[in-house]
């Protein structure tokens, strides 16, 4: 996985690829590199190093000059972190160079076929190959050269490549991993994500799979790897370039954590019908009829999105009364599952671009399924292959952990619950009960955020933990789930999630003072079932932070947080917990926005 991005036209290249990769760093972080070229120029020019951008930047000759190039920046699959194995990739001869987003299956057999006629590899890459084959084609044209390489490649690529035969041109293809083209003026751009564009123009092209683009400076074409050329329309992003500035925060994740009162706000927005008590999602392209079809939801994601998917499942069911459960989409699509069609299917996903999600769609639509996205960005892959679904509006996200879009994707399946639920057997009453819980969460989620100097001194008392546990039942089961894994992620002090029920069925056997438990606490029904847990940890003298609706006497401290109607406080109880996970890795010295081995967004398997 990495982040791609190119440029064609009349000014000078390099910042503007640097600046670029800057904006993309958050998709790969480990070595980063770039080509240049222009009319003026002999041949191909390459600077590249291990390391991050800036490390790249140090490196980049202060004359070093032309008008068009691609550059990139890597998170390790294939070879290890280092000079040689970043990208770009060029030939002996360096005529070709490449830089690709994915993996190559067949890799190992095409570099033993290439190594049998004598070529020597530089790099342990998967991606070098594409170069080799590019370089050794006798097509007459870089396009052709590179649609029958692409017949011999088995596996995911978004790439770009450029050579010294034909500097007036970039060619690009996607299968499985974004590619972005921005229209500019007698200039064209290319990226693997809209935030290296929208500096520049907001006018973007996004290819589909199959598809390949080649870029001149004052033109562009799209077409299929078999050659027949395709339409391409541009659409307008709707993200400005100052949504991926910190803006006066320290870190991504910092704002973007601060930034959800509005971020939940925005996917509110225009879509509660007061006169109904209910809401309309437009997109859905589900017709009340088929709603009322449907025997049983099955959601999938990945990782953050999982969880959100789990919260999702129980609103659901509770609201709609229709049997519903999440599974991480890496895992189902490899079981060979029976495909319902009284099924319907729900792929999330922030980025609309993972890539295990995104193939669970399509062996899905394969089957005849129905699905829906629930996504971040619009135009992407998955909201593409879907048959409709609800764009969440969390606006962009930069920091790899999610925050905001995770909270916004929980408060769409809340939409989605009420929509059906209101379609099916749920009441006026409740419709307008959770809608007016709906309403109360922004100024809720701004409440908590007001915590965060006391949330910070807990951060200090839990940061010299090796390990934590995470507990909730039934509905605080899915918050402890993402508070783990946020605190995993950037902090990398192991930690565990368990529901509650399940402590004395095994996970009460870990339980010291050196082992402290974050129990999720809700006044709900379970109220008193969540106390014994507490008791049962206590009586082992085990540490406990709770998150509450009001002190836990047996807890050595209580996060307490606003109350809303029952089937929406998970929402709330989560908020605190990526604060916690935030001061602890700051505590710790950690680099939260971009945390080892890890890339935002996942294109690989």
């Amino acid at each position: 996985m990495c982040g791609i991005v190119g440029y064609i036209g009349k000014r000078d290249v390099a910042p503007l690829l640097l600046e670029g990769l800057q904006r993309l760093e958050y998709r790969g972080y480990d070595s980063a590199g770039l080509v240049v070229t222009g009319p003026k120029a002999a041949g191909l020019k390459m600077v590249k190093a291990k390391g991050r951008v800036r490390d790249l930047e140090a490196r980049v000759p202060k004359r070093f000059a032309g008008t068009t190039g691609i550059a990139h920046t890597r998170w390790a699959t294939h070879g290890a972190p280092s000079d040689e194995n970043a990208h770009p990739h060029l030939d002996p001869e360096n005529n070709v160079a490449v830089v690709h987003n994915g993996i190559i299956d067949n890799a190992s057999e095409l570099r033993a076929k290439l190594e049998a006629d004598g070529v020597v590899f530089a790099s342990e890459t998967d991606t070098e190959v594409l170069t080799h084959l590019i370089a050794r084609s006798e097509a007459d044209t870089l396009e052709e050269k590179v649609r029958q390489t692409l017949k011999l490649i088995e596996g995911t690529y978004g790439i770009a490549v450029m050579h010294a035969g034909f500097s007036d041109r970039i060619v690009v293809a996607r299968n499985g991993s974004p590619v972005v083209l921005g229209i500019g003026e007698k200039e064209m751009f290319v990226a693997s994500d809209v935030a290296a564009l929208v500096t520049h123009t907001r006018q973007v092209v996004t290819l589909g799979d199959g598809e390949m683009a080649t870029l001149k400076a004052d033109d562009f074409r799209t077409y299929t790897t078999e050659g027949s050329r395709t339409t391409a329309t541009p659409t307008t992003v709707e993200w400005e370039a100052e949504s991926y500035d910190m803006g006066g925060h320290d870190t991504y994740m910092h704002k973007e954590i601060c930034e959800q009162p509005d971020a939940v706000d925005r996917v509110l927005r225009g879509r509660i019908d007061d006169r109904f008590s209910t809401v309309h999602l437009g997109g859905l392209n589900l017709d009340a009829r088929e709603a009322r079809s449907i025997r049983r939801v099955k959601i999938l994601g990945c990782g953050t999105s999982y969880h959100a998917g789990l919260i999702g499942a129980g609103l659901i069911e509770s609201l709609a009364r229709i049997p519903a459960d999440a599974e991480p989409a890496s895992e189902f699509r490899y079981r060979n599952p029976v495909v319902d069609p009284d099924t319907l299917y729900v792929a999330v996903s922030q980025s609309g671009e993972t890539y295990d999600v995104l193939a669970a769609v399509q062996e899905l639509k394969r089957k005849g399924a129905r699905v829906l996205g629930v996504v971040n960005v619009v135009g992407s892959a998955i909201a593409r292959e879907a048959d409709g679904g609800t764009y969440v509006h969390a606006g962009p996200e930069v920091c790899v952990v999610s925050t905001k879009c995770f909270t916004n994707t929980v408060v769409a399946f809340a939409l989605l619950a009420l929509h059906l639920g209101r379609i099916r057997d749920l009441s006026v009453a409740d419709g307008k009960r959770i809608i007016e819980g709906l309403r109360r969460l922004p100024a809720q989620i701004s409440e908590i955020l007001t915590m965060e100097d006391e949330i910070k001194q807990l951060a200090k008392e839990y940061a010299d933990a090796k390990s934590m546990m995470f507990i909730g039942r039934v509905r605080g089961y899915p918050v402890a789930l993402e508070a783990s894994l946020k605190l995993k992620e950037i902090s990398y002090i192991h930690a565990e999630a368990y529901p509650a029920s399940e402590l004395k069925h095994g996970p009460l056997a870990l339980i010291e003072p050196a082992l402290p438990t974050v129990a999720i606490v809700p006044d709900d029904d379970l109220l008193e079932k969540n106390r014994a847990a507490l008791e049962e940890i206590k009586a082992r003298s085990g540490r406990i932070l709770a998150v509450a609706h009001q002190e836990q006497e047996k807890a050595d401290h209580t996060i307490v947080v606003p109350k809303n109607e029952d089937e929406l406080d998970a929402i709330l109880m989560g908020i605190p917990l990526q604060l916690l996970a935030y001061h602890t890795a700051l505590e710790l010295g950690r680099d939260i926005d971009k945390p080892r081995n890890l890339a935002k967004s996942v294109t690989v398997e």
